[in-house]
């Protein structure tokens, strides 16, 4: 019988809404229960596409035995962490100050305060590395409780201290300058691995957000090194296991430093950063690889990720179905040499194998191997290898598919349509553009209230009960400035500046400048969760930091750009000591340095000669660049303001910092002055 999960909307809670435990969703109710019955909590946090939270489900949580004990002496809450990364982020907090480690499935002991007294991450059904089992600790924990609460009381209120104590205040510090991006390049450099590319070992996480820094600061200064880290890290990647050789897109991450062997499942977030950065590099080298990826990744997240509604779903899991009934990682993607003799035949087989690095031994696991481009060097056949590619692709169709996670969240579409939108742009795709549009539209119409609060998910056009984050204001309101830039409507700079506005007066310390990840009248939790680093996605806060100065340069907005530099405290704090983890801060931190430019593009709209100053505008790598286009008596944009036609041609004008450039209708002289 279903337990109180089968009426949620996340797909993750959904997938436990069959088991014998008797799960709450996070509510005051659950709370109010444990209060009544006086019993700890047990905290799941996870989410659908997560392979070790399907081993801990399938091992402890569809067992009848495990369930009744966990019925008898617990409230049992299960938490999407997509839904709730303010829960998520609070208690991870207090799992990684415990235990020096977090990571997902995240479990956590509460008392009926909310308070955290015991921590771990995945438990196993019977003890195994020296870890105890899932039972052991359960009745470990309820002994404790029963036994000794009072010092269960003591612990906890100790964590809540410790937690309270983490404030940042970063935000009256000053702007990062020259120097501090430099010693951020250099920390890079020194984490660089040279012989494969990104940072540091294994795993490997693709580092898309660094990336979009070294290319900006090669933009500003010239410097060869970052250009160089960018694009052999950017090859490297795409030469991999970690990008799907045959369909596009990139797993979440590579278990080896090599990026042969990926972590499978495939995150809408990670692809639209990736997608936005191969774009940016084929910008700034004309790279054929780069603008393959780039398209290639667009195409993946509109053909497999686009939802009926419009939006884009989260996620493609990690396991599926081998064809034996076994669910297995990687099964969907890996190849054995047997398998392309029976798609290919013998002598195509011979050449896929080559080409994609398929071995007798294998890659992967049981003598299947990830697809791979090892070969840099050799001519190939260029027709025979499409044939070869689109055969495997469509062999692998008949194969049982991942599941998807349809759940549309806030801030990853809005990631999604600044990436479609700017490559649709640049590679004369109307069509990406449109699946931009489509995201933009759905995210206004169903996730925005008439007050213009954004609420963090939907699914199936059903919009979810949880308030938008931080990263869901600021990454929306990115996406719609870069569709203000790509299609000149004014109506999108007009929903970022509604968005910013709750940043400013909800996520704001109004002292301090300092930001936090949830709004000033969101759900109390034991902490107010606030963080500043770059992950998987950019920061709230670093993402806010940059969308806050982009509109300020769209529409001269003082208070947000004041609100953009005192953001930026803290990247000057955190850029030189530890640059992989503040990516988009880096990179907004070099806009700011360069102004960032503004280009205006007056003209009539279907003029041929506005149309090439608007794509030379859009394809300048000065960092941060914002574009506004349209007619001479245009009042869409602001920056259009005021700015007349020379000689009755279309004409730009390129201002920064208080100061403008002479106009110009020449779009060589455009390009050279959104160079360096």
């Amino acid at each position: 019988m279903p337990n109180r999960l089968a009426h949620e909307t996340s797909p993750y809670l959904l997938q436990h809404a069959d088991n014998p435990v008797d799960w709450w969703p996070w509510s005051a109710e659950a709370f109010e229960e444990a209060r009544k019955s006086g019993k700890p909590v047990l905290l799941s946090v996870g989410y659908s596409s997560c392979h070790w939270c399907h081993v801990m489900a399938h091992e402890s949580f569809e067992d009848q035995e495990t369930a009744d004990y966990l019925n008898a002496h617990f409230v049992s809450v299960k938490v999407d962490r997509e839904e709730r990364p303010d829960v998520d982020a609070v208690y991870m907090e207090a799992v990684q100050a415990a235990t020096g480690q977090g990571g997902w499935p995240m479990t956590v002991f509460l008392t009926p305060d909310a308070e955290p007294f015991y921590f771990g991450t995945y438990f196993p059904p019977a003890p195994r590395h020296g870890s105890p089992s899932f039972r052991q600790v359960l009745e470990g924990v309820h002994s404790a409780w029963t036994d000794r609460r009072d010092e269960v009381a003591e612990v906890a209120e100790k964590i809540v201290r410790d937690l309270a104590g983490r404030e940042i205040a970063f935000g009256d510090t000053e702007v990062p300058g020259e120097e501090d991006l430099a010693g951020a390049l250099l920390g890079l450099t020194r984490d660089y691995d040279a012989g494969h590319g990104g940072f540091g070992g294994a795993p490997k996480f693709p580092p898309s957000m660094a990336i979009e820094f070294l290319l900006r600061h090669h933009a500003r200064t010239g410097s060869e090194g970052a250009l160089q880290m960018a694009a052999d890290t950017c090859e490297r990647m795409a030469r991999g296991g970690i990008y799907d050789q045959l369909g596009g897109g990139f797993a979440r991450y590579s278990v080896d430093r090599e990026w042969v062997v990926p972590h499978f499942e495939k995150m809408l977030y990670d692809n639209a950063l990736l997608c936005r950065v191969y774009a940016h590099l084929w910008r700034s080298t004309g790279s054929d690889l780069a603008r393959r990826v780039a398209l290639e990744t667009a195409d993946f997240m509109v053909r497999e990720l686009r939802t009926n509604e419009g939006g884009f779903a989260s996620a493609l899991d990690a396991d599926s179905d081998d064809g034996s009934g076994r669910h297995v990682e990687g099964a969907y993607y890996v190849w054995t040499p047997a398998q392309l003799v029976e798609v290919l035949g013998e002598q195509d087989a011979e050449l896929a194998a080559d080409y994609f690095g398929v071995t007798e031994e294998g890659t992967f696991e049981e003598g299947a191997s990830v697809l791979q481009l090892p070969q840099s060097e050799g001519v190939f056949d260029a027709e025979r290898i499409a044939s070869i590619r689109a055969r495997l692709l469509e062999a692998r169709g008949e194969r049982p598919a991942p599941g998807r996670d349809d759940k549309v969240v806030a801030a990853w579409n809005g990631l999604a349509v600044a990436a479609l939108a700017e490559t649709g742009a640049y590679f004369d795709r109307p069509d990406l553009i449109e699946a931009a549009l489509g995201a933009a539209d759905l995210l206004v119409r169903l996730h925005l209230d008439e007050h213009a609060r954004l609420a963090r998910t939907s699914k199936d056009g059903r919009v979810g009960a949880n308030a938008g984050v931080l990263e869901d204001y600021a990454d929306v309101s990115e996406g719609f400035l870069a569709l203000a830039s790509v299609t000149g409507e004014g109506v999108w700079l007009e929903f970022a500046g509604f968005l910013l506005d709750h940043v400013l007066v909800q996520f704001t310390d109004e002292e301090s400048g300092t930001l936090y990840d949830t709004a000033a009248d969101a759900e109390k939790l034991i902490r107010r969760p606030q963080d500043p680093t770059d992950n998987a996605t950019p920061s709230g806060w670093s993402a806010a930091a940059g969308a806050l100065l982009s509109y300020a340069a769209q529409t001269g907005a003082e208070p947000h750009r004041a609100a953009a530099e005192r953001a930026l405290g803290v990247v000057k704090a955190l850029g030189p000591r530890a640059p992989r983890f503040i990516g988009w801060g880096l990179a907004t931190a070099e806009a700011l340095l360069d102004g960032p430019r503004e280009v205006a593009v007056v003209g009539p709209v279907d003029d041929p000669a506005t149309k090439e100053l608007h794509r030379a505008a859009l394809l300048a790598t000065a960092p941060g660049a914002v574009v506004a286009v349209g007619a001479p008596d245009s009042d869409e944009l602001p920056l259009l303001a005021e700015r007349l036609l020379v000689s009755g041609e279309p004409t730009a004008y390129v201002c920064r910092n208080f100061t403008c450039d002479a106009p110009t209708t020449d779009v060589d002289r455009l390009r050279e002055a959104l160079g360096r």
